[in-house]
């Protein structure tokens, strides 16, 4: 019987919570920077993993990953955010990043397998014209980022964002022609350790009262988002390609119809 393999790329709060959640009965491989710790965490915990050094702004570095396939899944959680990092790393991992994720485990990926890329809310708020949707979604990948993108790491981070959504939006036709679905997940402010260091940032205020005028009147965990995944994953989602999810306890419904909460 062949191994059922599990690729997680991006080893910090939401990679350890869909590991756990996915990782029984399977072998995952754990890619990131820097594997070890969350490696030691799930081996403590009884589940087979092998970390693999993986930087996803290296076409080659995320191509070894997937030739150690095929896969049964895939997940894409590895990003960095403004407060951590310049509009030009933005682009690079998060951004492009994700289009060496699409690009190299297409071949990759079993039939009746999924891959689900992690993207943001902040990809539901930006407001492109339509060349530049047209762009994110099918150019070439290392024609992707244009010298004309913005130099601020928040817009940055919204345009990356939303060219993820596209990305794996563009790329269901692929996918499906390997029997294969594809799809992204958009949280909204978790509690992660890069979601802890956004709320001390320049934007924390901002952020809390974006939570503050949510449905749900509370940020997020690693577990909230891991339920998602799983379920793309699984054969109830088998009709689900191409697709985004939002799962940010309403803040972006919150900020688009915050007129009308405030006259109610």
């Amino acid at each position: 019987m062949s191994q059922r393999l599990l690729a997680i790329i991006g080893s910090g709060g939401m990679g350890l919570a869909i590991a756990r959640r996915l990782g029984s009965g399977r072998r995952i491989i754990l890619g990131d920077l820097n594997p070890d710790a969350a490696t030691a965490t799930l081996l403590g915990e009884g589940d087979n993993v092998s970390p693999l050094h993986v930087d996803v702004s290296s076409l080659a570095s995320v191509q070894a990953m997937a030739k150690l396939g095929p896969f049964e899944t895939i997940i894409h959680t590895a990003g960095v955010s403004p407060t951590i990092a310049t509009a030009e790393k933005i682009y690079e991992v998060d951004l492009r990043g994700t289009a060496h994720v699409i690009d190299a485990f297409v071949g990759q990926v079993k039939e009746g397998g999924s891959l689900v890329c992690i993207s943001s809310m902040a990809g539901h708020f930006a407001k492109l014209p339509p060349e530049l949707e047209r762009h994110l979604g099918s150019a070439r990948t290392e024609d992707l980022v244009l010298e004309s993108f913005p130099k601020d790491p928040g817009e940055a981070y919204v345009l990356a964002k939303r060219g993820n959504i596209l990305r794996v939006q563009a790329a269901a036709k692929r996918y499906g022609d390997v029997g294969a679905r594809i799809n992204s997940v958009s949280p909204g402010v978790i509690q992660t350790s890069m979601g802890a260091a956004e709320l001390k940032g320049p934007s924390g205020v901002y952020m809390q009262a974006m939570v503050g005028l949510s449905g749900c009147k509370r940020v997020g965990t690693p577990d909230d988002i891991a339920a998602v995944v799983a379920f793309l994953c699984g054969q109830d989602a088998s009709y689900i390609t191409g697709n985004d999810i939002l799962v940010d306890g309403g803040t972006v419904a919150g900020q688009v119809w915050r007129d009308v909460s405030e006259d109610k």
